[in-house]
């Protein structure tokens, strides 16, 4: 490992980032030397700018996306190199603000029937039922499911805050049965080998596929499920301040 990749993750880690934040920045500083040929710490803020407009004009690639890049060039520049006058000067790429389409609760009820097996029904259901990000679903561990509380506990989710959600009881009904077929030890939804959590492409790929056999056209990701879950709660007349923390959301 070259010594600019070391000091780039020892850089993440003491700032506590997310494991996902730590892998997406470094892949776009590799990008980078990539696009360049070049060492990253020898460039400046023509060459980054040159590298935004090759990932939006030459590999199309979404404004959120390049909005993204952006930010990895940032910390990169201003927290590894420590020379925030490299950076400083580029533009954000402007995001087109979209409102999402939200499934209904019966579209949200077909996907989880379609599902592909037990496993992926119920990893489903609780990221409905609990509003999840699909990274705080994958980190679950069995030992999260507070049935005494009737409250599902999520560890250092976004922004390193613990919280708990909700657990109906058709949850943690489905979840016992779930417990019983596949006897889960430290991860709730492991992958093959049981040592580690499912990563979160998996899980994409259990939700997409349920999408696909219920015949939901709608544009959405698994993230569409916690959407759905705030939606449907704030329907229901649950408080703003309740769902606030419910969602794991700093500010209102």
């Amino acid at each position: 490992m070259s010594p600019l990749r070391q000091r780039m993750l020892d850089a993440m880690e003491l700032r506590g980032y997310a494991e996902r934040t730590r892998e997406s920045y470094l892949y776009w500083i590799v990008e980078l030397a990539r696009h360049t040929h070049t060492s990253p710490d020898q460039l400046g803020a023509a060459d980054l700018e040159n590298f935004l407009l090759h990932l939006r004009r030459d590999r199309g690639l979404s404004y959120s996306t390049c909005h993204q890049a952006l930010h990895a060039l940032r910390f990169f520049w201003r927290e590894v190199l420590q020379r925030p006058e490299g950076v400083v000067s580029l533009p954000y790429p402007r995001v087109p603000q979209r409102q999402p389409e939200l499934l209904s609760r019966d579209e949200a009820r077909c996907l989880i029937g379609a599902a592909g097996n037990p496993r992926d029904r119920v990893a489903l259901m609780t990221t409905y039922a609990a509003g999840l990000r699909v990274s705080e679903l994958c980190h679950l561990r069995v030992g999260d499911v507070d049935s005494t509380r009737m409250a599902l506990r999520i560890e250092q989710g976004k922004g390193a805050r613990d919280r708990y959600s909700l657990l109906p009881p058709a949850l943690l009904a489905a979840l016992r049965q779930y417990w019983r077929d596949y006897r889960p030890k430290t991860w709730l939804f492991p992958q093959r080998h049981a040592d580690r959590p499912v990563d979160t492409g998996q899980a994409q790929k259990w939700f997409y596929a349920a999408k696909r056999r219920a015949g939901i056209s709608k544009r959405t990701g698994i993230h569409g499920l916690r959407h759905a879950f705030a939606s449907h709660l704030l329907e229901a007349g649950v408080d703003v301040r309740t769902l606030q923390a419910l969602m794991g959301h700093r500010t209102l």
